[in-house]
């Protein structure tokens, strides 16, 4: 039969992964507008046209089984705050075993960021991989230029492997056409249980120090 990719909905404390539908285009397209100065390296929808055809071009990615996107919701303010997704399953020793999985196109509001939502995000996205599909490797990617987010995953427990280079297509606005070279980072099964704990252990603490949930744009 095989392993279909679809994600499902993924709850923790401070935030709900929701998988993408065409009714969160109007609030993904609001949390996108907010400071657009982190996205640089990253296609963020900034119209409404933009964002139903990023909706659009992540169901396409999801009828092929090649993605399974998310919403990223706020759960105390119920307001959606950003995408992410699971992306390019590869099955090496059996059609019906998922082997590895990237986590990628993540994007969140500048409103979301620095409260922890990345952090729970990724716990849950890697916590259902290992445990519920139980693959042997999760890995995320991003431009080699971009130093931001490359601190970001290293900061939720992923190790760096490496730059590949002309790995795959820009998405920075102006390099229509060309490669970019991409910085590579994973997470073993066997490094999983030592990941988890120290995700477990930030969550906790900034749990404990009333960590600010994602601020209304324009709020303090």
């Amino acid at each position: 039969m095989g392993f279909t990719l679809e994600g499902p909905v993924l709850e923790g404390t401070r935030v709900r992964l929701e998988p993408l539908a065409h009714r969160h285009a109007e609030d993904l397209l609001g949390a996108a507008r907010e400071d657009r100065s982190s996205y640089r390296f990253t296609w963020v929808p900034g119209s409404p046209a933009e964002a139903e055809e990023y909706v659009d071009a992540q169901l396409a990615r999801a009828a092929s089984g090649k993605l399974a996107p998310y919403a990223q919701v706020d759960r105390e303010s119920g307001r959606i705050v950003g995408a992410t997704a699971y992306w390019e399953p590869r099955h090496w020793l059996d059609e019906d075993v998922l082997s590895a999985i990237e986590v990628g196109y993540t994007w969140l509001g500048a409103s979301a960021q620095g409260t922890g939502v990345n952090t729970e995000s990724k716990y849950l996205l890697f916590r259902h991989a290992f445990e519920t599909w139980g693959v042997e490797r999760v890995d995320l990617k991003t431009d080699a230029r971009n130093a931001r987010s490359r601190a970001a995953i290293e900061r939720v427990g992923a190790r760096f492997e490496g730059v590949l280079r002309n790995w795959s297509r820009s998405s920075v606005p102006g390099e229509d056409g060309r490669l970019r070279d991409s910085a590579i980072f994973s997470i073993t099964a066997e490094e999983w249980p030592d990941v988890r704990a120290r995700l477990e252990e930030r969550l906790a603490r900034g749990r404990a120090e009333g960590r600010p949930q994602a601020r209304l744009p324009g709020g303090s």
